[in-house]
């Protein structure tokens, strides 16, 4: 899973994209990899702009290709692109469908996608671009919002990792393996410090006091589980991780938590819902809650799609 070789790198040449043109570069120079830059259009894009011949442009109908080609040529010129493979595309479509396709066509083994506030519901259900991207990627997404801790920059024409601390966020279901995975990966080769998290759902507490005899039973035993589990992750070869365990909203405890520690990066698996009013995927509101709020990027480590995004009880272990 890492190193990441082939990266994907969305962009609509806006200057937030350039939040994850850095981090698109950082890995591929990292990983001896490269990048694909894709800009989709609602309108034919010829597959040969960045060769056109200027007088090309001349007819009115291709005018509007003109700055289209200067804002590709722009980010192709980045300082962080510099010694690096790049291809660009510019391809015309659905971005969300085109993305996606893009990363199986070029085995793309991390995109790279910046996430912006909501002003209004826009989409159905306030579902942003981005969050959509990460929901149908088959791979890897690292999702960063602007303002956000950075662990990349460039030093004297060098890029530079400071990726000192990450916080792997589990629940011990078969959709955190892959993420456990690639966190331990993460850690052992930059060296950076891991620390996991298991967030107790309030929904318990909510159960308890409905069910006492019974919820606070079950409650307890849950408990043990975890700090059980989360004691053999701490010792596991290759993790030796940091862990903790919390109860409450499992979103704002995961933020809250990368707050306090000051973390670099949130791992987390996401176990992709088919909707079931439609066959548009969706991550589920606790994973969009912490995009959305996280104090540093956050790396989706893709699972198994399920049809239900109703919380499943472990009845039994499940290796990491």
């Amino acid at each position: 899973m890492y190193p990441f070789r082939n990266i994907l790198f969305p962009t609509d040449f806006s200057p937030n994209a350039r939040e994850a043109l850095k981090y698109a570069a950082a890995f591929a120079h990292k990983g001896d990899g490269r990048v694909l830059m894709l800009n989709v259009q609602s309108s034919k894009v010829p597959t040969n702009l960045l060769r056109l011949p200027e007088d090309a442009f001349q007819e009115p109908v291709n005018q509007w290709l003109l700055p289209l080609r200067a804002e590709a040529r722009n980010l192709l010129a980045d300082p962080f692109f510099a010694n690096l493979e790049v291809e660009a595309a510019i391809v015309d479509g659905e971005p969300t469908t085109q993305i996606a396709r893009a990363a199986i066509d070029h085995q793309i083994d991390l995109i790279t996608v910046v996430t912006r506030g909501r002003k209004g519901l826009s989409r159905a259900f306030g579902s942003s671009i981005a969050e959509e991207i990460v929901a149908d990627s088959p791979c890897a997404a690292l999702a960063i919002r602007p303002q956000q801790r950075d662990f990349v920059a460039q030093f004297n024409g060098q890029i530079e990792f400071r990726l000192k601390r990450i916080l792997l966020a589990t629940n011990f279901r078969p959709s955190s393996v892959a993420a456990t995975s690639l966190a331990t990966q993460l850690s052992n080769h930059l060296g950076a410090e891991l620390q996991a998290v298991y967030v107790i759902g309030d929904y318990f507490d909510q159960i308890s006091a409905m069910f006492p005899e019974g919820g606070l039973a079950a409650l307890t035993r849950l408990r043990s589980y975890v700090e059980e589990r989360m004691a053999h992750l701490a010792r596991s070869d290759g993790s030796r991780a940091v862990t903790h365990v919390s109860e409450g909203r499992p979103y704002e405890e995961i933020v809250r938590l990368a707050a306090k520690t000051e973390t670099d990066l949130i791992v987390l698996g996401t176990a992709v819902h088919n909707s079931l009013f439609g066959g548009t995927p969706v991550l589920g509101s606790e994973i969009e809650r912490v995009i959305r709020n996280a104090p540093c990027p956050v790396l989706c480590v893709p699972a198994a799609r399920v049809m239900t995004p109703l919380p499943a009880f472990v009845t039994q272990a499940v290796p990491t």
